[in-house]
Parts: structure tokens; C-alpha cells; sequence
């Protein structure tokens, strides 16, 4: 099992930036792929950065440029800066952790952002 708990969401403007940050706990040394994903209102959830255990990272096209996912293994904290943002990265923010063949994600934090 692995705990996850998001936090930093929030109300910003166009161009603006934002760091969410993910608190974990439990079996976190059996994680093979960490990841953030992300829901729109009215639509589904869409996966847009991972980074594995040995610290290779992929983002979606959609966020690509703009947006770094990193842990902080000390603190068992995983992170998504935000940069640049634009009123499609409106949605709901989850993270989540694959320990194959489980997935866990945590309950999310919205982001909204304002032109």
C-alpha cells in the first residue's frame, strides 16, 4: 500500500506558476513509476508526467516544456512545477504510484487557471 496526499492547488492567472506537491507514505520502495495526472471538468483523467525509480521522466505533449515532475527521496515528496500556465491546465491534479501490477493515486487538488 502507498498513501498518497497532493496540496499547492489553487487560483492563478495566465503565465503564472504553481508546484504541487505530493506527500507519501508506506510501501514506497516497491514503487517502480511515479506520475501525476490530471482531470478537466467534463472529461476524463489524462496521465501527463511519470518518472520512474531510476529517474527517467515523460511528459504529454500538452505539458512538455512547461511543466517538471522530481522527488525528493529524503522526504518522500514528490513534486509537479508548473509553468506558464494556460486555462486548459484547468482540472484537477492527482498523484500516483505504480508498484506493478497496483496503481495508488491520491484524492487531488484543483488547479484553475484564469485568463
Amino acid at each position: 500500500q502507498v498513501h498518497l496526499v497532493e496540496s499547492g492547488g489553487g487560483s492563478v492567472d495566465v503565465g503564472e506558476s504553481l508546484t504541487l506537491s505530493c506527500v507519501m507514505s508506506g510501501d514506497i520502495g516497491n514503487v517502480d513509476t511515479f506520475g501525476w495526472s490530471r482531470q478537466p471538468p467534463g472529461r476524463p483523467r489524462d496521465h501527463i508526467a511519470y518518472l520512474t525509480k531510476d529517474d527517467r521522466t515523460m511528459y504529454d505533449d500538452s505539458v512538455k516544456g512547461r511543466f517538471t515532475i522530481y522527488r525528493d527521496n529524503i522526504k518522500n515528496m514528490l513534486y509537479l512545477r508548473m509553468n506558464n500556465l494556460k486555462p486548459s491546465d484547468t482540472a484537477g491534479y492527482f498523484c500516483g504510484a505504480d508498484t506493478k501490477p497496483q496503481t495508488f493515486w491520491g484524492q487531488g487538488t484543483q488547479v484553475t487557471v484564469s485568463s
